[in-house]
């Protein structure tokens, strides 16, 4: 479970297994959750984040964009 990024309070991950699935990255702060697909910037699921919130999660992950695509491709190409 690579931790690709940390901003505020959200950690952003994957799971190795997921690498099958279409980039994206998992959101976490305490017991929150959300997956964002990443092609393009698009929420797939959350649990316990509020609107507001969520808009500031898209905000992080689009202006990390590149980071993130790169982690999970260099990432998901090994396995």
């Amino acid at each position: 479970m690579p931790t690709v990024l940390i901003e505020g309070p959200y950690r952003f991950y994957f799971w190795s297994y997921d690498c099958s699935e279409p980039r994206h990255i998992h959101v976490q702060r305490e017991n929150r959750q959300a997956k964002f697909w990443l092609d393009p910037v698009l929420l797939e699921q959350s649990y316990g984040f509020r609107g507001k919130e969520l808009r500031e999660i898209e905000r992080i992950i689009t202006a990390n964009i590149t980071l993130l695509r790169e982690a999970w491709d260099e990432h998901c190409s090994g396995i």
